[in-house]
């Protein structure tokens, strides 16, 4: 059976509030996309719009198409972005633009996609013959010491009746293998490498609760939400800091 995006809706607006590294490193992948001005481009997997603003202010003559699958997040993004970006709700692994678009950029997303061999297939869709694919996502060994803290406190009573058997939604890809998949679905001038980073959240308990646990409360009763947060911070040291593995990805559709 093929591996579909796992359904997920967000708090967009504590997301937006305390997402300042996910921001950070959106710029750094930004720089990484040459532009003129005047192109389309497609934002694949905007969350609450602040990485797309920086993006519009590098198209004063050009247009975004900015596409997230959480219904919160196109909300808060669409508020945000007025009618400067078309903003789309709609699976990546799913999507279908009704003309290409010159270059597809996208931060902090890929990894929330378990199917990255569909993934590709439709950005390469998504493309002009000759359109260019910058990304950054979760990588082999993405917060590894975060998620063993995470299954620990999984493993202990009340939690381990919700949580027992339950694997996340996660893909963190060797950048081997995804420049394989990228090679496979048609793409040239591919390269995939990793970057280690760390995190350090000012607001640790709505970080953990926004982002990295998120879908781990979503298994639980609304009553131990709150505690299953506080059993993974317990177990994390002061000040704590998140091991992040960036995946960064560099492509092109063959004109």
């Amino acid at each position: 059976m093929t591996r579909r995006s796992a359904p997920r809706d967000w708090d967009a607006a504590t997301y937006d509030r305390v997402s300042d590294p996910q921001f950070e490193w959106g710029l750094e992948v930004l720089e990484r996309l040459p532009l003129r001005g005047d192109e389309t481009v497609l934002d694949a997997g905007c969350g609450s719009g602040r990485v797309t603003r920086a993006l519009l202010e590098r198209l004063p003559h050009g247009r975004v198409i900015a596409v997230d699958a959480a219904p919160a997040m196109v909300a808060v993004a669409r508020e945000a972005l007025g009618d400067r970006a078309e903003v789309i709700e709609a699976d990546l692994v799913e999507l279908e633009l009704a003309e290409p678009v010159d270059a597809v950029f996208s931060s902090a997303v890929f990894h929330w996609v378990l199917d990255h061999d569909r993934l590709f297939e439709r950005v390469h869709a998504a493309l002009r013959p000759g359109g260019r694919l910058v990304a950054q996502c979760g990588g082999e060994g993405n917060v590894e010491r975060f998620l063993e803290a995470a299954s620990e406190a999984a493993a202990e009573p009340p939690f381990v009746a919700h949580l027992i058997g339950w694997t996340g939604p996660w893909n963190f890809p060797a950048p081997e293998e995804t420049a394989a998949r990228l090679e496979r679905r048609g793409f040239e001038g591919v390269r995939c490498w990793l970057e280690p980073r760390c995190a350090r959240p000012p607001d640790p308990r709505a970080y953990l609760t926004s982002i990295c646990l998120g879908c781990h409360v979503e298994q639980l009763p609304d009553d131990l939400h709150g505690p299953y947060v506080d059993a993974v911070l317990k177990r994390l040291d002061e000040p704590v800091e998140i091991d992040y593995v960036r995946l960064n990805v560099e492509a092109r559709r063959p004109a």
